[in-house]
C-alpha cells in the first residue's frame, strides 16, 4: 500500500482535530497476543494487573522502570488519526494500540491524571509519552511518523497516549468514553 505524503496527512488534520472532547465512541479494540500479532475484538476485559486480558503489553516494555511499565499498560489512539494514517480500517490495528477511540487525546483535553470511563472500566492517562517509532514508520511511512511526532501532532497526541487501568471491567465496541470529573472537595 502506498503511504500518504505529509501534504495528504496535513490535509486530513482538521477532521482529526474535530474529534469530540468528551463522549467519544470506542471504534476498535485490539489485543496483541504475541509480537506482530493482532486480534480485533468485539469485547475485552481491562484488568488492574494484566491490562487488556490476553495482551502482551508486558513483553514490549524494554528498559522501563516498574512505574513507567505500569504507566504503559494500555495505549489509546484517536480513531480519526488511525483512519488517516492507515487509510483502511483493516490496517488500523497495525498501529499496535489497544483502544481506538473517537476522542481528542491532546494534553489540553486529557492531561496526565485524567480518568476516562470506557464501558465498565476506568483508565487513567499517564505522563509517559507515546511516539511514532521504527515499526510505525515501516507500517505507515516516514511522513506519517513525522506527522504524529510534529509539534502539532504531539500537541494533539496523534500517535496516542499511554494509560493504566484503575477500575477493571469489560469494554465493548460502541462504548462511549467519558471523562470523570474530579469530585468537588470544597466544604
Amino acid at each position: 500500500m502506498k503511504h500518504l505524503t505529509r501534504e495528504e496527512l496535513d490535509a486530513g488534520l482538521a477532521h482529526v482535530q474535530a474529534s469530540p472532547s468528551d463522549g467519544g465512541r470506542l471504534e476498535m479494540l485490539v489485543r496483541r497476543p504475541r509480537t506482530n500479532e493482532r486480534e480485533v475484538l468485539e469485547a475485552g476485559v481491562l484488568d488492574l494487573e494484566d491490562g487488556l486480558v490476553g495482551d502482551n503489553w508486558r513483553d514490549d516494555k524494554y528498559g522501563l522502570d516498574p512505574a513507567e511499565h505500569l504507566a504503559t499498560q494500555i495505549t489509546v489512539m484517536n480513531a480519526r488519526a488511525a483512519a488517516l494514517v492507515a487509510q483502511t480500517r483493516e490496517r488500523w490495528a497495525l498501529a499496535g494500540d489497544q483502544l481506538y477511540i473517537d476522542l481528542e487525546l491532546g494534553d489540553e483535553n486529557l492531561p496526565p491524571g485524567t480518568r476516562v470511563r470506557v464501558g465498565e472500566a476506568v483508565i487513567e492517562v499517564t505522563a509517559v509519552p507515546h511516539t511514532g517509532c521504527r515499526k510505525f514508520s515501516a507500517r505507515f511511512g516516514p511522513d506519517a511518523t513525522r506527522f504524529v511526532n510534529s509539534k502539532n501532532g504531539r500537541r494533539h497526541n496523534l500517535r496516542g497516549i499511554n494509560a493504566r487501568v484503575v477500575e477493571p471491567g469489560t469494554v465493548r465496541i460502541g462504548d462511549i468514553a467519558r471523562k470523570i470529573r474530579p469530585k468537588d472537595t470544597r466544604a
